[in-house]
């Protein structure tokens, strides 16, 4: 790896530079890792090497980055194995009984593969937030009691909780609805339209709407078929209250609820005075907040009313995407593998939010090795660091991944700094990157750690570059950098998202080719109403 790096170098300073390359780079050492984080990063890194006892092993690399997982997971859960080091000793093995005590396993301080998949997939969840994640922390048994409450065994006072987190009382209507036909509890679930999610009595809560007609079976509806079972599930501190209507073509707008008693909204004709002539209305005055109010006149028929112009569209947010994703794979049994991809864009985003995890918890590390440096501290330099990699963070829409990989290279032998410097600032400006949802910072570390032979994080610049974060959709120059990282982990790099999954690397490379080969599954395509996918509000 060290050879072909050097390799790469030397044909990038054949290159020609360009004028500001160097003061860019200047500027970053200057302002950067000259000022802060390079030499504290550095300095407790070498620290940290002299504090490390070598023990030889025959384990191998793959072993131990699949046993690091399992202790990280199991740390973050409180269940203490100590340092991640990838060697399962006494510690770990206490760790696992603890956790197979917890959640009711046989106690053998070993992980059968169902115990150790559980375990990293809820640490993997997660880090992805979300309001059970939250509530979790809060309650006196921790973050470890999500575990219980995804595995669906009851937590505190809940109700309990069946198919991926659903309330129990919803997770039992499916199988009723499954019992009639053919279809299990999980297909149904997988089913567009099946399930519908939104807060129908303003509690702050999500409610549940079944719609049977999506399940396809004859015994839910009507001999003509044109109406069907739908059963609306609202939340009262006691649990959720099911309403059954029979009904077809609805949403969530059809219905209103009042703690657990729904209603359906029947639309009702409407007739219209005639108004009065308009008279003049005065221009109004632009509010203090900038919100631009459109005149009303009589061609609007309001007669003087005022309207307020359409909002400016909001900026993508990764992490509330990631939630979605969240929710999406939670209801579809998990991720998507290999040989069960239907839609290219969803097994890819559950990929992308999965390597953000991972990243975020690298940086989370390396911040922690830090002493005199405040979390505020490094979030502030990292903030220098987006402007100043800004110019070849633009390149991504103009250039291919070979040619902005060489600029970058450029960029790393301008810099005047060490390889080790750079590639700990990117890592720990990644995490900083992606905890605040700041995506100029975040692409300009994944791009500085491919400019210094980093090539499996080349894979985040093509999630960015396929999903629309950072930068604008575009599915032909995302499989460059797709292909760099794959090919790079194909022959032989190490893995620094999820090293214990050998075969995801065949699943990024065959979502991704599935993005522009016809031949392959598309992205489902929401209903015409858009009421099937769910949707978060506020206090979700």
């Amino acid at each position: 790896m060290r050879s072909s790096f050097l390799r790469a170098i030397t044909a990038a300073s054949l290159l020609t530079t360009t004028a500001a390359a160097p003061a860019v780079a200047d500027n970053l050492g200057a302002a950067l890792v000259g000022g802060l984080l390079g030499g504290v990063i550095v300095n407790e890194v070498n620290k940290n090497k002299r504090r490390t006892v070598v023990r030889s092993s025959s384990v191998s690399s793959a072993t131990r980055a699949h046993n690091r997982e399992t202790q990280t997971a199991l740390n973050y859960f409180g269940f203490s194995a100590g340092t991640p080091d990838g060697v399962l000793g006494r510690r770990s093995r206490e760790a696992t009984r603890q956790y197979q005590m917890f959640m009711g396993f046989p106690q053998s301080g070993n992980l059968t593969q169902y115990e150790r998949d559980y375990l990293v997939t809820s640490y993997n969840r997660a880090l992805t937030g979300g309001t059970q994640v939250a509530k979790a922390m809060q309650s006196p048994q921790g973050i470890r009691s999500i575990l219980k409450v995804w595995h669906g065994a009851p937590a505190g006072n809940s109700g309990g909780f069946g198919y991926a987190g659903l309330p129990i009382e919803v997770s039992n209507a499916v199988d009723e609805i499954a019992a009639a036909g053919d279809p299990t509890g999980d297909q149904l679930l997988q089913r567009t339209g099946f399930m519908q999610l939104a807060d129908l009595n303003d509690d702050g809560r999500n409610d549940y709407l079944i719609d049977t007609s999506a399940a396809g079976i004859p015994y839910w509806c009507n001999s003509g078929g044109a109406s069907c079972t739908v059963m609306v599930f609202a939340s009262t501190p006691q649990g959720y209250e099911r309403n059954d209507f029979t009904a077809g073509n609805i949403t969530t707008a059809d219905f209103t609820c009042t703690r657990g008693e729904c209603d359906r909204t029947e639309a009702q004709g409407t007739t219209l005075a005639a108004a009065p002539a308009p008279q003049p209305v005065p221009t109004a005055p632009v509010p203090q907040g900038g919100t631009v109010l459109a005149s009303g006149g009589s061609q609007s028929g309001l007669s003087g009313i005022q309207l307020f112009a359409t909002p400016a569209a909001p900026v993508a947010s990764l992490t509330s995407h990631c939630s979605k994703v969240s929710l999406l794979t939670s209801s579809n049994g998990g991720y998507m593998t290999v040989s069960s991809i239907t839609d290219p864009e969803l097994a890819l985003g559950e990929q992308f939010c999965l390597a953000r995890s991972y990243a975020i918890n690298n940086g989370e590390t390396l911040v922690a090795s830090l002493q005199g440096v405040t979390s505020a501290q490094v979030d502030a330099q990292c903030d220098q660091f987006g402007p100043a990699l800004k110019p070849y963070v633009a390149q991504l829409s103009s250039g291919d991944s070979s040619a902005v990989a060489a600029s970058m290279q450029k960029f790393v032998l301008q810099s005047n700094m060490s390889v080790e410097q750079l590639k700990n600032t990117a890592q720990i400006c990644l995490f900083s990157g992606y905890r605040r949802d700041n995506m100029d910072v975040a692409l300009g570390a994944s791009l500085l750690l491919v400019g210094l032979g980093q090539q499996p994080y080349a894979e985040l610049i093509g999630h960015h570059l396929a999903l629309g974060f950072g930068s604008s959709v575009d599915f032909n120059r995302a499989q460059g950098w797709y292909k760099a990282a794959v090919t790079a982990l194909e022959s032989g790099a190490e893995p620094v998202f999820a090293p214990g999954q050998p075969e995801r690397v065949a699943l990024v490379k065959a979502a991704s080719t599935g993005l522009t080969q016809p031949s392959l599954p598309k992205p489902v395509q929401a209903s015409s109403g858009g009421a099937a996918l769910p949707t978060f509000g506020s206090n979700n």
